[in-house]
């Protein structure tokens, strides 16, 4: 949420909202991506020369970060400076997320910490901006144990679109004086028949032999069409955990609305993507990765980290040309 109206808010929304859809591409836990949102926003400010409308800083933005892992039910968030998330149960109960207070993004100085939780599946996770809870005749007290009735009770009429609607009917004036956010998400956890787990040794004999139960869960699955290119991905993130990474080393495949698979190892060194040149011997493999995967990345753990790539469950076109000289 920024600061302000006008043309010079709307241009700051834009480039936060390009900088948070950046990092978090990087799989950064919700406290370290604030941290560089509000490194960013920092400089942002220092940029500056006036105090008028068009050139004016940025701090008091507020951000709302949440992470939700639909395996096992656990929702990592952090905020900085932003009203706190409720959560709607599913008996129609509903609370506000104590989450460690964090400053606004630009005062810097603070560090920022999150907040884990685990979510039942059904529960709905409701975000939303200052401006739907204060306003000119009411304050932050008023404003949320009015929603937080208003959500007590739309939970029984049941979409999210549905309470999303009485919330705004319940706070909403007529000619509302700031800008207004909400969003309603509602938890689900995948089915176990969704989740398929190998524990890898550390030999390079075991790679064909994951590769091949890989192979029988896609066809259980019914994406024999994907064989080909998730056998090529397994086996360069197999043998790049095994040569490079530390047992235990896991492989994870997740099938939802695209074919998720999933290479973790206790190591913390995450191998990078480079352009072999037509001499070299080694060095496409992540290549081939980044070629036949939609995305891929490195998210750091605990205890180590996990290279995955995602791919669409309809297999890619592949169009070959040849030139004879």
């Amino acid at each position: 949420d920024v600061v302000g109206h006008g043309l010079h808010a709307a241009a700051t929304m834009g480039r936060l909202r390009t900088a948070v859809l950046n990092f978090s591409a990087l799989d950064l836990p919700p406290d370290e991506l604030l941290a560089r949102l509000d490194e960013l926003v920092t400089h942002l400010d220092h940029g500056g020369t006036t105090e008028d409308e068009e050139t004016a800083g940025v701090t008091g933005a507020t951000c709302l970060y949440a992470v939700y892992d639909p395996v096992s039910g656990h929702c990592t968030m952090a905020l900085a400076g932003h009203p706190p998330p409720a959560l709607v149960q599913t008996d129609g109960s509903v609370e506000f997320v104590d989450l460690p207070t964090g400053p606004p993004l630009g005062v810097g100085g603070l560090p920022f910490e999150a907040a884990e939780l685990q979510l039942a599946p059904g529960t709905a996770l409701v975000l939303y901006t200052d401006g739907l809870v204060t306003s000119r005749d009411r304050d932050l007290d008023n404003g949320l144990a009015t929603l937080c009735r208003s959500l007590a009770q739309a939970h029984a009429d049941g979409s999210p679109e549905e309470t999303c609607r009485a919330v705004f009917d319940a706070l909403v004036p007529p000619h509302p004086s700031d800008d207004i956010a909400l969003l309603i998400a509602r938890t689900r956890l995948f089915e176990p028949d969704q989740v398929a787990t190998w524990d890898v040794p550390h030999d390079f004999a075991a790679v064909s032999r994951i590769r091949n139960a890989c192979s029988d869960q896609l066809t259980t699955w019914g994406l024999e069409d994907l064989t080909f290119t998730t056998e090529l991905i397994l086996s360069e993130l197999i043998t790049n955990a095994i040569r490079y990474g530390a047992a235990p080393i896991r492989v994870r495949m997740l099938r939802d609305t695209s074919l998720v698979c999933e290479v973790s190892d206790s190591s913390s060194t995450a191998p990078h993507l480079r352009y072999a040149a037509t001499t070299d011997e080694g060095g496409r493999g992540l290549f081939l990765v980044a070629q036949l995967a939609e995305r891929w990345g490195t998210r750091y753990t605990a205890r180590g980290k996990v290279i995955w790539s995602e791919q669409p469950l309809t297999a890619p076109e592949f169009q070959f040309e040849a030139m004879l000289l």
